[in-house]
C-alpha cells in the first residue's frame, strides 16, 4: 500500500459533529438502534473493529434503513478508532484524519451530542477503568505542546516521515532571510571541524563570512588549472595558504565541487544544496549504538528470549554504516579509519553464547565491535543471569554511568552519534547524549504500547509481569529526547486511513492514578525520517542465481525438514513430500501469532490439501524455555497438534539457523514452488518478509504494520488480517491452487517480490541516508535551538520524578 493510498480520500471537515448533531435530532430512532447495538457487546472499552462490526449489524438487517453508512452517523462511525461506553454515555474517540482527532459524547437517553476535550474524554476512560466516579483532580497532566508550538511543523499528513527535508526548507530560509547571519552560521560551523587535534575545513586565516568568500574564488582560480585527478596533497601547501584543511575533497574535482556547494549556498541558499553539502562534510568519524538488553551476539542467539531481528538488524546496519563511513571519509580525503562499537549489556551466565565477553569484533567489518558491560544493582554486584526486557529498568542509570566510561576508553573521545535501539537503549541513548552533548538517535523497532490491547488502562494488572510504568514513561522521555527520529515504515509513525500509528498511538492516552498524557509527541514534527531497512545481500539472494547458491546445504536442509522427529527439538513429519512448503520463521511470542498460524492451518482442510507446514520458532520442548510468555505458547502449540492432527502436515523445529542456512532454506523453499508466511498480529517492519522476498520467495504477511508498505498487495506478494484466520487460510489456499492451475503465476508474484525489494529495502541506501541526516540534525543541532531546551528541562523533571521512583520500586 502506497503512502498516497490512504491520503487520497476525502475525509470530513470539522462540521462533522455539527452534522451528527443534526441527524441524531432528525433520526433518533435510527441512532438509539445503533447506540443500541453499541452497547450489546457489554464491555466499557472498544477498539474500531467492534464498533464497526456493530455498525455493519445494523446496516445489514432486513429493515436497515437506506444508506446509513453515507450519513454523519456513519461517517462518525467509520472514523472512531476507540469508544468508551456506560449506561448513560457513548464516548467516542475520531480521528478526522492523521494526527487529527476530536473527541464526542453521545448520551444514550436523549441522543445528546457533546464535544469534549482530550483531557475529558481520559478522565472518563480512567473513570470507567477503576471504576471510580471521583476522578484523581492532581493527576500528573503530561503535555509536550506548549514547549513546541514556536517550532516548526509539517503540515501535510503525506510529508510525515520526510523531517529532514522540511527541516531544511524551513531552517535555511529563516537562517539567511529572516535571522540574517547565515553565512556566519555555516562559517562557525565550519571552523569547529576537527578530529583528535588535526583541524579540517578551515584554519585560523579565515575569521569572516567576507574572507571565506574571497578564499573560495581564490582556491577555484588556483585548481583550475589543476589536474582532476590531482590529490589533496598536491595541492595542499596553496590551500593551506588560503585557509583551507582537510576534508573538501582527495581529489581536485571533488573539492572544487564541494567547494562550488559552498559557493552557492553563500550566494544563493537552498535546501537541496545545503543538504548536499553537509553530506559531505567530515563530521562522523565514530558511531556508539545502543541495544542494552537481551542477548546480543553473532552466533547462538536468534530465538532465545527478547533476541530476534533486532539483533540482526543492528549487525547488518553496522556492516553498511562501516562501509559508507570510509567511502566518505576516503572521499573527503582523510585516511582515518571509522569506529563502531555496539554497546549492549554483558551476560556472564552466557548459556553457550559469547554474550559474557567483554569485547567481540563484528565479522564483515574492519574495526566495528561489541563492548558489553554489565547490569550492578543498586550494591554494585554484577547481574549474573539474562533478565527479561520488561525488567531491565532499575539497572540502566548505573549501566549508563559504568557505559560512558567504557565507551570513551574504548572509542578514545566522544563519538559523534548515539543510536539508541528499543525502548530501553533508547532510554540509555537520551542519558548519555546528554551526558556528552553529543547528537542522537531513536529507533523503536516496536513500542510495546500497541501490542497490547488496553495497556496502558490496565497497566496495574500487568505490573507484575509487564512494568508498563517505565516502558511507557522512558518511551516518553525518548522519543522527545532524540534530535531525530528513524522509522522503517510510515504506518510506524502515523498509520494509515483505518488505523493508528505506533507513535501517534502516544499523542494522547492515560493510565489511570499513574498519569494521563494530553500531549505526548507530534508526528508532524519534523524529527521524524523514513529509512527503511534492508536484508544482507550475501545471505539473502534470488534462487535464481544458481552460481550464488550453497547446494552443499540442501542435504542437512531436507535433513532439518523431512527427517523423522527423533527425539531433538522438533515435532512432526511429513508424510506427503510433493506438496509445496508454507514456510515461517519467527520467535514463538503472542504478538508473532505462530500459534494463531498454526490454527489456521488446522482448521483449513483446503489449505492443508494443497500445502505442508514448516514452523521455525522458539523451543519445541518447554522445559528449554526460560520465558513464560514463550513456555505458554509452546503449549498451545502442542495441543493444537494434537487438537486438529497435525503430525503428519506440519513440521515444528525448535532451531536458530545460522544467516547462510536460512537464506539457502528460503531459496529451497521457492525451488518447490513455496510461499512463506508471517502472520503477526502486528509487525512494527517485518525483515523476515524482506529476507524471504529478496529470495524470491511468494510472501503472505500482516497487514498490520510495516509488512502492508513493503508487500504492494496481489503484486509483489498479499496482505491477510490476522484477526480473521480462516479468511487468511482460505487466500494462502487459493494461492496454491492457482499456481497449481497457471502456469507462470508463481514465477510473477517472485519477480515482482525481487523487484520491489531491489527498488526500496537495501542496506546501501539505508547508510546513505543515515550518515546524511546525522550530518544535517548535527549542524541544525549546533546553529539553532534543535536541543529544545525548555523540553530538555520537562524531560528532566519527568525522568527523575516520574521515572526514577518507578524504576527503583522494581528493584
Amino acid at each position: 500500500m502506497s503512502r498516497d493510498f490512504y491520503m487520497t480520500e476525502k475525509t470530513p471537515g470539522d462540521d462533522l459533529i455539527v452534522q451528527l448533531r443534526g441527524f441524531l435530532d432528525a433520526n433518533p430512532s435510527v441512532g438509539h438502534r445503533v447506540l443500541h447495538q453499541i452497547r450489546k457487546l457489554e464491555r466499557a472499552f472498544l477498539q474500531r473493529p467492534d464498533v464497526c462490526d456493530a455498525f455493519a449489524d445494523v446496516c445489514t438487517a432486513d429493515d436497515a434503513p437506506e444508506g446509513l453508512k453515507q450519513t454523519p452517523l456513519g461517517k462518525t462511525i467509520r472514523f472512531s478508532q476507540e469508544a468508551a461506553v456506560n449506561d448513560a454515555w457513548v464516548y467516542l474517540a475520531v480521528r478526522l484524519r492523521i494526527a487529527t482527532w476530536r473527541y464526542v459524547r453521545i448520551a444514550l437517553e436523549g441522543l445528546t451530542v457533546e464535544e469534549v476535550t482530550v483531557r475529558d474524554f481520559l478522565r472518563f476512560k480512567e473513570g470507567l477503568a477503576t471504576g471510580q466516579h471521583d476522578i484523581d483532580e492532581w493527576l500528573l497532566e503530561i503535555d509536550f505542546g506548549p514547549f513546541s508550538r514556536e517550532f516548526p511543523k509539517l503540515q501535510e499528513a503525506r510529508s510525515i516521515g520526510r523531517g529532514v527535508e522540511f527541516l531544511n526548507k524551513h531552517l535555511s530560509r529563516q537562517m539567511f532571510d529572516e535571522l540574517g547571519g547565515g553565512g556566519e552560521r555555516i562559517l562557525n560551523f565550519l571552523s569547529i571541524h576537527s578530529y583528535r587535534g588535526q583541524t579540517l575545513m578551515l584554519n585560523e586565516q579565515i575569521r569572516s563570512v567576507r574572507d571565506l568568500r574571497r578564499a573560495l574564488r581564490r582556491a577555484d582560480d588556483a585548481l583550475a588549472g589543476r589536474e582532476a585527478a590531482a590529490t589533496w596533497e598536491d595541492v595542499a601547501a596553496p590551500l593551506r595558504a588560503l585557509g583551507f584543511e582537510a576534508g573538501w575533497g582527495r581529489e581536485v574535482s571533488r573539492i572544487r565541487d564541494t567547494m562550488s556547494l559552498l559557493q552557492d549556498l553563500l550566494e544563493a541558499p537552498d535546501p537541496r544544496g545545503l543538504e548536499a553539502f553537509l553530506a559531505r562534510l567530515p563530521m562522523v568519524f565514530s558511531l556508539a549504538i545502543i541495544s542494552a538488553h537481551g542477548y546480543f551476539g553473532q552466533a547462538n542467539v536468534l530465538g532465545r528470549p527478547d533476541t530476534g531481528g533486532q539483533v540482526v538488524y543492528i549487525l547488518d546496519q553496522v556492516r553498511a554504516l562501516e562501509t559508507e563511513m570510509r567511502s566518505r571519509l576516503f572521499e573527503q580525503g582523510l585516511d582515518i579509519e571509522p569506529q563502531i562499537v555496539v554497546l549492549t549489556r554483558l551476560i556472564p551466565l552466557a548459556e553457550g553464547t559469547s554474550c559474557d565477553q567483554r569485547l567481540e569484533p563484528i565479522s564483515g567489518t574492519r574495526n566495528a565491535r561489541i563492548l558489553r558491560v554489565p547490569f550492578r544493582n543498586a550494591s554494585g554486584e554484577v547481574l549474573t543471569h539474562w533478565i527479561s526486557r520488561f525488567e531491565v529498568w532499575p539497572y540502566l542509570e548505573r549501566y549508563t554511568l559504568d557505559a560512558e566510561r567504557e565507551l570513551l576508553a574504548e572509542l578514545g573521545g566522544r563519538p559523534d552519534l548515539i543510536v539508541g535501539n528499543y525502548s530501553d537503549g533508547n532510554l540509555v541513548a537520551t542519558l548519555l547524549s546528554q551526558r556528552l552533548g553529543v547528537t542522537q538517535c531513536n529507533i523503536a523497532h516496536a513500542l510495546e504500547k500497541t501490542k497490547y490491547r488496553h495497556s496502558d488502562l490496565f497497566w496495574q494488572d500487568n505490573e507484575d509481569q509487564y512494568h508498563f510504568s517505565c516502558q511507557f514513561t522512558a518511551d516518553l522521555i525518548a522519543m522527545n529526547a532524540a534530535d531525530f527520529i528513524i522509522a522503517s515504515s510510515y504506518q510506524e509513525i502515523a498509520g494509515t486511513r483505518d488505523s493508528v500509528g505506533q507513535y501517534e498511538s502516544h499523542v494522547a492516552f492515560t493510565m489511570p492514578r499513574l498519569f494521563r498524557v494530553a500531549n505526548g509527541i507530534d508526528v508532524y514534527d519534523p524529527k521524524f525520517n523514513i529509512v527503511s531497512p534492508g536484508a544482507d545481500a550475501a545471505a539473502y539472494f534470488p534462487y535464481s542465481e544458481p552460481e550464488r547458491r550453497l547446494p552443499h546445504l540442501h542435504a542437512e536442509i531436507e535433513q532439518l525438514i523431512y527427517a523423522q522427529s527423533d527425539g531433538g527439538d522438533a515435532r512432526g513429519m511429513l508424510v506427503e513430500r510433493d506438496k509445496p512448503l508454507l514456510f515461517t520463521m519467527a520467535r514463538l511470542d503472542r504478538i508473532k501469532n505462530i500459534a494463531g498460524l498454526v490454527e489456521w492451518f488446522g482448521a483449513s482442510e483446503k489449505l492443508r490439501r494443497e500445502a505442508n507446514l514448516l514452523v521455525i520458532s522458539g523451543f519445541v520442548n518447554p522445559e528449554l524455555s526460560s520465558d513464560a510468555e514463550e513456555i505458554e505458547q509452546i503449549q498451545r502449540v502442542h495441543a493444537l497438534f494434537d487438537q486438529y492432527d497435525l503430525d503428519t502436515g506440519v513440521r515444528w523445529l525448535g532451531l536458530r539457523l545460522p544467516k547462510n542456512l536460512a537464506g539457502e532454506l528460503y531459496r529451497y523453499v521457492a525451488d518447490g514452488g513455496g510461499a512463506f508466511v508471517q502472520p503477526a498480529l502486528f509487525e512494527a517492519f517485518g525483515l523476515t518478509v524482506i529476507e524471504a522476498m529478496a529470495s524470491g520467495l511468494p510472501c503472505f504477511a500482516t497487514c498490520f504494520g510495516g509488512p502492508s508498505e513493503i508487500i504492494e498487495d496481489g503484486v509483489s506478494g498479499f496482505h491477510i488480517d490476522p484477526n480473521h484466520g480462516n479468511a487468511a487460510a482460505e487466500r494462502i489456499a487459493r494461492f496454491y491452487a492457482r499456481v497449481r492451475n497457471e502456469p507462470g503465476y508463481w514465477a510473477r508474484i517472485s519477480e515482482g517480490a525481487l523487484k520491489r525489494v531491489a527498488e526500496r529495502y537495501t542496506w546501501q541506501h539505508y547508510a546513505e541516508r543515515m550518515m546524511t541526516l546525522s550530518r544535517v540534525y548535527g549542524f541544525w543541532r549546533h546553529v539553532t535551538d534543535l536541543e529544545r531546551r525548555e523540553t530538555q528541562r520537562y524531560l528532566q523533571a519527568l525522568y527523575s520524578l516520574q521515572f526514577r521512583p518507578l524504576a527503583r520500586a522494581m528493584a
